[in-house]
């Protein structure tokens, strides 16, 4: 159940990207952390490349490094393009599911919402929030915590349009995963060639 827990502007202004969501200090200063940022233009090394785009997909979808070496070397087990199915994998966990759903207007949110039991798959609970959710099987909101203001709140939110291999039912508040995204579908900015290239060191 580890996660990240220090300080998300700051890693955001590193990449240069709202990796957690919307910020508005990032907006304001997009520069890197540090007295220098501004100023510093360093160009990183391969091996810098490489370590900076696993640390974003690590940061992207909330999990520490030896989560996200098991799900390497799930990826890398399988027949395909390793680093395509490394982001399938980070794509069809419980937690990004229900983000992408939008029952969570983050993933951090969704995290929560699954480990607090309010988030059911194919009508059970689970609050495992690195499950890997099967084609086909259903994830929702749990019947009692259909009201709950942070869940209304985010699906009355306005969305990007829904992800393509996600089907959501308003009336049921439930979502079917209906297929493995393919890579064009996958909206992250992530280099995970990079980050096989890394891990193949």
């Amino acid at each position: 159940m580890a996660r990240y827990i220090g300080p998300k502007t700051k890693i955001s202004r590193r990449f240069g990207e709202p990796i957690f969501g919307p910020d508005k200090v990032l907006e304001r200063r997009p520069n890197p952390p540090g007295q220098h940022g501004a100023k510093r233009k360093r160009k990183l090394s391969e091996y810098g490349e490489q370590l900076r785009e696993k640390q974003k997909a690590k940061y992207i979808y909330g999990m520490l490094e030896r989560q996200f070496h098991l799900f390497f070397q799930r990826a890398l087990a399988k027949e395909g393009k390793t680093g395509e199915l490394l982001m399938q994998m980070c794509e069809s966990r419980l937690d990004n599911i229900v983000f992408r759903l939008g029952i969570a207007p983050t993933r951090a949110a969704a995290r929560q919402l699954v480990t607090h039991r309010h988030i059911v798959v194919d009508g059970k609970v689970l609050s495992i929030p690195s499950y890997i959710v099967k084609v086909g099987q259903t994830v929702g909101v749990r019947e009692s915590n259909r009201t709950m203001v942070a869940i209304v709140s985010s699906l009355a939110a306005p969305r990007v349009a829904p992800s393509p291999w996600l089907e959501w039912d308003e009336a049921t508040m439930t979502g079917t995963f209906t297929r493995i995204p393919e890579r064009a579908e996958i909206p992250e900015n992530v280099n995970e060639q990079a980050i096989v290239e890394l891990y193949s060191r």
